[in-house]
C-alpha cells in the first residue's frame, strides 16, 4: 500500500497550484473544472496537498495497481 493524492473534486476550483508543484506531472485540470490525480503517477509525496490553498488534497493509503 502507497500513498495517494486523492482530490475533493466537489470542492476544487481549479487554481492550478497543486499542478504546479506535482514532480511527477500526476495532478491535471483536464476540463478546466477541477483538479484530477493520475494514481498511476503519483508517488505520494504531498506537495500537492501542502500547496492547496482549499486544503481539499489528502493523502489515502492505496494499492499499488489503483
Amino acid at each position: 500500500m502507497k500513498r495517494k493524492a486523492i482530490v475533493d473534486t466537489s470542492l476544487c476550483v481549479a487554481c492550478g497550484c497543486c499542478v504546479k508543484v506535482c514532480p511527477r506531472k500526476a495532478i491535471s485540470v483536464p476540463h478546466g473544472v477541477y483538479a484530477e490525480a493520475d494514481q498511476k503517477l503519483c508517488i505520494g509525496c504531498g506537495k500537492c496537498a501542502i500547496e492547496c490553498p482549499a486544503s481539499i488534497i489528502s493523502l489515502e493509503e492505496r494499492n499499488n495497481e489503483s
